[in-house]
């Protein structure tokens, strides 16, 4: 079973919302009117997990080319909370002028479904654009003695109950480290946090011994040798990753996972700000530095149109709720 993040399905629709959600998205029915020029004032983009993780850093590596390009600040605010839904929901609430904008991953298309939400947020919040794609690493703490996959599957029988970290519940993090336990037939305890930053902290610490994250923030901590890199998600190495190998190449055919990270509009924002929105990361994203430090950071710069993006989040929900099913994830 293996998650492609190129097949796509139609794009954001609407979606039959309940209880107070709908009520709070009520005021939005009318779409604001699209301001002759803009931007006039500053930017939000939301991130809704802590600094120091993959989302965060693509938002605050765009943000610096807009701030430029546009000639307004763009103020990255970390809200963080429930497994990321705290800043999804601010996203969604707010209003939809063209000033605020949520940056997120494929947390977006995961968490309905593990947390059981009333709502999907690829079907509310409005797609802008695709930003950057990643694989997801596997981590471990030196303690553990373990130098591959292979050597931790079988510390594991041993020893059950060993903890994951991920950047939450609901997390494509979560999702991987509950595949992966179930198809190498072992018991591991996943221990979330509310971001990459903590995570991290602790497993170089020792506090936790192995981890589901982005790379981002933990390439460095490998090269020096205080954390150790087992596998990778992707289905073939990333081209900054070339000395690590995939769960696949580890003996775990079809574990494939990918991480997208994009931007996402309030609902009701009018279709020519999106555009606009669309035109400028799009911009952005052939930066020569951006690009660089993406690259740095086991990026993709991806791009592309809001319907491309709608359709990838969507076909990405759909996956998700069925890996959800089979696997028997929950937020407990």
């Amino acid at each position: 079973m293996t998650i492609k993040r190129r097949s796509f399905i139609q794009g954001a629709g609407g979606l039959a919302l309940t209880g107070g959600f709908a009520a709070g998205l009520s005021r939005f029915a009318t779409p604001a009117l699209a301001q002759e020029k803009w931007p006039t004032r500053p930017v939000r983009f939301i991130v809704p997990l802590a600094p120091g993780g993959a989302i965060d850093f693509v938002a605050r590596q765009c943000g610096q080319v807009l701030s430029q390009s546009l000639g307004q600040q763009i103020v990255v605010e970390n809200r963080t909370g429930a497994g990321g839904t705290l800043g999804m929901d601010t996203a969604m609430r707010s209003t939809p002028d063209g000033y605020t904008f949520l940056v997120t991953n494929d947390n977006a298309a995961s968490a309905p479904h593990i947390l059981k939400l009333s709502y999907d947020y690829t079907k509310v919040l409005l797609p802008v654009i695709d930003i950057a794609h990643q694989p997801q690493v596997f981590a471990v703490h030196p303690s553990l003695g373990v130098n591959s996959v292979k050597e931790y599957v079988d510390y594991a029988k041993k020893n059950p109950g060993v903890g994951f970290a991920s950047s939450g519940v609901g997390s494509n993090q979560h999702v991987i480290g509950e595949w992966f336990a179930r198809e190498a037939g072992i018991k591991l305890e996943h221990v979330p946090y509310r971001g990459a930053g903590q995570a991290v902290t602790d497993l170089l610490a020792g506090h936790v011994k192995s981890a589901f994250l982005g790379p981002t923030a933990l390439i460095n901590h490998h090269r020096a040798g205080s954390i150790k890199i087992i596998a990778q998600t992707s289905a073939k190495r990333a081209p900054t990753l070339t000395d690590i190998p995939t769960l696949e190449e580890s003996g775990y055919k079809g574990l494939v996972l990918e991480a997208w990270y994009a931007c996402f509009a309030p609902p009701a924002t009018p279709p020519e700000l999106i555009k606009q929105v669309n035109a400028a990361i799009q911009q952005a994203l052939s930066d020569p530095k951006l690009l660089d430090n993406f690259t740095k950071g086991s990026l993709e710069a991806v791009g592309g149109t809001p319907e491309a993006l709608g359709k990838l989040a969507q076909a990405d929900s759909a996956k998700y709720e069925r890996l959800v099913r089979e696997l028997n994830i929950s937020a407990g």
